[in-house]
């Protein structure tokens, strides 16, 4: 039988603190909630009352529930109060020496058996416990932020935590309505070890200035479903607490250099830019702890004003290819109202992606999405064809074939000879090098990279890509052509994996060495990035979506050319692809879809 908690005490009340007492209120229990001083204390209060109000004003909450929850909630100065808690969650900022202190203190004054836990996202449980005289009954609980809505708690075991402690908590996560996964005491746990990573890596692709802090946010929104882009989710983490979670990540993570917070980090903390609670970090802020973006400085000029660049006029597109990407793009072109060429190999091919086409399109008319007529319009817009030659009078050309090379240099080299001047030659490669396609021809300035996203007409994000060869004329030209096409178009440089897979896939990679390492399970990892990060998908179901063949491909190709040891393919994901475990399209990948 688990032990029933029926009074726990939470020590610090600021965001999140306050927010665990919340959930303790909430499902019943009696809470005893500790700050340092009367004015922390009624800030905390504050807090607590706001939360709880805004739930009543959404009708989440009704006020006698309100009421009653903030009757269980004892509000006191010093941690003397705690001494007959059956549960204390010490929720303070990330400094192990003022954790160390507070546990000696709660060692001496709570009950011999009561559990001592922290909530620390980063730091060391072990080392926080050996400041009792009772590390057996110390834990980690980790809950995320904001605490009454995030269903994940992790729960964290040193090597020494009683088993029993461990039963007990995760009963009571259970008893809460949070889904936990027990961990054991490494560097960031779950999701921090997999989330930090990305997210400095953002920050480094912005301080080499490689995109746009907008670019960046949209392109990890819009490519890959995540409910914030990671500069904006830097702010509302606060900066100086991301710094000090790499920083500890870096230390005791066996200095990863992925986890050495980036020089940008360390001096917007320095000049006291920490986000939104400070009204400057990444964006600038309505005022300190409003989430409103103002526009500053960096804010990037009106779509309509950056268009008129020098964009050239388009009206006529080829596409060259006959796979799923180059039917979604046909229809893309068509339905935005462009004459669509379509080239293929030969005229079978040409019918299967006519056929493909009005299916399509079909379907857009039963959900309703479509007119008849639209959809007539359409499908009258596109020339079938089997021949390049009939690329010769096109305004743009967008190449969708097999990721090969070779194959593309080859057919830009066609591509050059056959169209006029002035047009707009640009490749849907997801990994290649763009400059080696542009200098096939003898026109590299006209050469862009328009990365669209699959399923084409659905994913509204494409990734424009500019070689230190493409003309500012070619480039507004692709803008211009995205925006016709309701596409938001994000500009980055010709650098393998662009911004969306150069983010995406070593965190994928560095999920494969947490499983590797049996450190917890591909269940549990997903888990733990859906319902504390959330995320649409887990990395392994994501991974196994994919492909982990292509997955593979593209983690050789950034560690190719970045050459980061980190990035170097974990060996299980090799070892799964040799085996022919390449997700749901062989049945089978990090799990077993025949029997679904």
């Amino acid at each position: 039988m688990a032990r029933e908690f029926t009074r726990v005490g939470v020590v610090g009340l600021g965001t999140m603190g306050a927010g665990i007492v919340e959930v303790f209120a909430r499902n019943g229990v009696d809470v005893t909630a500790v700050e340092i001083s009367d004015g922390a204390l009624e800030r905390g209060r504050a807090t607590l009352t706001g939360s709880t109000d805004r739930a009543v004003a959404k009708g989440k909450l009704a006020e006698a529930e309100r009421d009653a929850l903030l009757a269980r909630v004892d509000f006191r100065v010093g941690l003397d109060a705690l001494h007959d808690v059956d549960l204390v969650i010490e929720a303070v900022p990330e400094h192990l020496d003022l954790k160390q202190r507070i546990f000696a203190e709660l060692d001496r004054i709570c009950k011999p058996e009561a559990i001592l836990a922290t909530n620390t996202s980063s730091l060391s449980v072990t080392e926080i416990s050996v400041a009792t005289t009772r590390p057996n009954q110390v834990i980690g609980i980790h809950f995320f932020n904001p605490a009454p809505v995030m269903k994940l708690v992790e729960v964290v075991r040193t090597v020494v935590t009683s088993a029993d402690v461990v039963a007990d908590v995760e009963a009571l996560c259970e008893r809460l309505g949070k889904v936990d996964v027990t961990i054991s005491d490494r560097a960031g746990f779950i999701a921090n070890a997999l989330l930090f990573g990305y997210l400095n890596h953002a920050v480094g692709m912005f301080e080499a200035r490689y995109a746009t802090r907008e670019d960046i946010d949209a392109a990890m929104k819009l490519g890959c479903g995540l409910p914030m882009g990671p500069l904006a989710l830097m702010d509302l983490i606060g900066l100086d607490t991301a710094y000090e979670i790499l920083d500890t990540m870096y230390r005791r993570g066996g200095r990863d250099r992925r986890h050495a917070p980036a020089p940008l980090l360390k001096q917007m903390v320095t000049a006291g830019l920490l986000g939104r609670k400070s009204g400057r970090g990444f964006y600038t802020y309505e005022r300190p702890g409003s989430p409103k973006v103002v526009p500053d400085e960096y804010t990037p000029l009106a779509a309509d004003a950056a268009l008129a660049d020098g964009a050239r006029a388009m009206a006529k597109v080829g596409v060259v290819g006959s796979g799923t990407m180059a039917t979604g793009i046909i229809e893309v072109f068509a339905k935005a109202g462009y004459e669509v060429v379509s080239v293929t190999r030969g005229a079978e091919k040409s019918a299967k992606v006519c056929e493909a086409v009005k299916t399509s399109l079909n379907k857009g008319v039963v959900r309703g999405k479509l007119s008849e007529t639209d959809r007539d319009e359409a499908l009258g817009r596109i020339t079938w064809s089997a021949t390049l030659e009939h690329l010769a009078d096109v305004d743009l050309v967008v190449e969708a074939v097999i990721e090969e090379l070779s194959v593309k240099k080859a057919l830009f080299a066609s591509l050059d000879e056959i169209c006029k001047p002035g047009v707009v030659l640009a490749t849907t490669t997801s990994s290649l090098p763009v400059i080696d396609v542009a200098m096939a021809t003898q026109r590299p300035a006209d050469v862009v990279g328009l990365h669209f996203f699959n399923p084409a007409p659905i994913m509204p994000l494409v990734e424009i890509v500019q070689t230190i060869r493409t003309s500012a004329e070619t480039s507004a030209t692709a803008r211009a052509v995205c925006a016709k096409l309701g596409k938001t178009g994000v500009v980055c440089g010709d650098r393998s994996g662009f911004i969306v897979n150069a983010l995406l896939f070593p965190y994928l990679n560095d999920a494969v060495k947490m499983l590797e390492a049996s450190y917890s399970t591909a269940d549990d990892i997903d888990y733990a990035m859906k319902l504390g990060c959330g995320y649409p998908m887990g990395p392994f179901e994501l991974l196994d979506v994919v492909g982990l063949d292509v997955s593979l491909a593209i983690q050789r190709e950034l560690y190719l050319e970045l050459r980061e040891p980190g990035f170097a393919p974990a060996p299980l994901l090799e070892h799964l692809v040799t085996a022919g475990y390449l997700g749901r399209k062989s049945g089978r990948g990090f799990r077993d879809h025949t029997r679904r």
